[in-house]
Parts: C-alpha cells; structure tokens; sequence
C-alpha cells in the first residue's frame, strides 16, 4: 500500500466515524426496522450541509417520515459556499444575503414545491445551531421525543454530541449524514469514488473539513466536550480514528480547520 492509499484509507476511516448514519435510508420501513416507529416527531435538516442534503429532505418528506420539519442554519463558514451552488443548480433563486434556512427553503419551494414547517436564520454554528433550535421547538410546544438530525458528513457527529448535551435521556437522536464520500487513489490523485453527489466539497476542503472536527470532539482541556469547552457531550474517540487523523496529519499536512472568530456566539454555546 502507498501512502497516498493509506492516506485515503485513512480519510475514509474518520469521515465514517464523522458521517454517522443509524438507519440505510431515509424511509418509514428503516425507521420501523431500526427503531421500531413509523416516523418521527421532528426531521431538522441543518444548514452546513451541501446541496445534495436538500434532495434527501424532499424524499423524507414525500415518505412523510416526520410529524414535522426544520431547517436551522443562519450565516456561517460554509454559507457563502452554499449560496453559491445553489443559485448555480437553481437559475433564479435568490441567494444573496440569505440565511443557509432560507437558501434550502427557497431552493426546495422552487424545485420541488415542498417547504418545511419552520425555519431558524439566525445561528452561526454549530453550538447555537442546537440551542437555537430547542428554542424554536420549546417555543413551538413540538413534541420532540424521536428526533432526525441531518448534517454535514463531516459535522453530524457533533452535533449529534450538541443535542445530547441538552436533550432529556428520553429524547431519541436518530443520524442520518447527508452523504457518504468514499475517497480512493486515481491517477496518483486523491479522488472521490462518487463524483455525482450533487455539490460535494473539493478534496482539500472536505478534508479541512474532517481534520477539523477530531481535535473539537476530543473531550480534553482543548477539545469541545466537558472537560474542555463543555460545548458538546462527551464523545469516545476510538484508538484506530486517532491514529487515522495523526496519519492524515502527518503525512498529507496539517489542515486543521481552525474556528472563524466571526461565528462565534457570545454566551458561549459553541464555536464555527
């Protein structure tokens, strides 16, 4: 094996350990299978993800898979990314100076004639994206024991992590990652094995993206978790994802995303 094979190995371990997803698909028949109900009582789709995120809403909606749907996202790192694919996959939507909620629920009216029950535009990350979020739905008196969380592959783990930090033990968080990038050697290049998923990141940003997120889940005095930041719940990183995101780091650069200052939230519910 090559180290750039290792490499891409190594990429694919920590995005699968990022990517959670508890069910195959977004149906009523995974969700009976897995977890025994026929939906849920919330899907929250969250505005980090990518283009292809907003495809995946409008199948759960049309399998009616929840009592209700939210898209949470206001202005962050990956928003003006979004605004950008997304005009250039919708000729005519309005983009400019909208929040990441209402770029995918403009894009979902437009092309798909579906909008989602509540929106909330005016988070900035991924701490706040939670508690802004359990504000609406205290706000709204929605039933939130079966919760759906769709996310960024990169970020879903977190803000699996950020609801557990706030949900009562009773509240059930089901993942389901926006998508799955398999990263292989192709013409001694790093490539994705799916080139169709509709707005994937480049490599190096995907990446970024992924090497970014280990040292915030680690639950140590520079980490996200208690004994750090307290941004997020405790979450156990295995040996074989640490030893994945040295190798990446060593051998491939350092390409940590550090957190933009910009997006951070005064009361301290998380950072970018």
């Amino acid at each position: 094996m090559t180290n750039l094979e290792k490499t891409a190995e190594c990429i694919n371990i920590v995005g699968r350990f990022c990517g959670r997803r508890d069910i195959n698909a977004l149906s009523r028949q995974n969700l009976m299978e897995s977890y025994g109900i026929p939906r849920v009582d919330l899907f929250l789709l969250f505005g980090g993800s990518i283009p292809c995120a907003a495809e995946l809403f409008a199948d759960a909606v049309r399998e009616k898979i929840a009592a209700h749907y939210l898209i949470v996202g206001g202005e962050g790192h990956t928003t003006e990314s979004l605004r950008r694919k997304m005009a250039a996959l919708c000729p005519g939507l309005l983009t400019e100076g909208k929040s990441e909620a209402e770029v995918f629920s403009g894009y979902l009216s437009q092309k798909y004639g579906i909008s989602p029950d509540y929106l909330e535009t005016a988070s900035t990350n991924c701490g706040n994206n939670v508690t802004n979020a359990l504000e609406l739905i205290k706000k709204e008196g929605l039933p939130h024991d079966t919760i759906l969380l769709m996310q960024d592959a990169s970020m879903q783990l977190r803000m699996d992590a950020g609801f557990r930090k706030y949900l009562d033990a009773h509240s059930r968080i089901i993942n389901f990652a926006c998508y799955q990038a398999e990263v292989i050697v192709e013409n001694n290049a790093l490539a994705f094995r799916d080139n169709t998923i509709t707005g994937l990141w480049d490599m190096e940003r995907y990446i970024t993206l992924l090497m970014g997120e280990i040292p915030r889940l680690r639950d140590d005095s520079e980490g996200y978790g208690p004994q750090g930041k307290n941004f997020i719940a405790h979450v156990d990183i295995p040996e074989h994802v640490e030893k994945a995101y040295a190798y990446i780091k060593e051998n491939y650069g350092d390409l940590t995303r550090t957190a933009n200052p910009a997006y951070a939230t005064i009361k301290g519910e998380g950072s970018a």
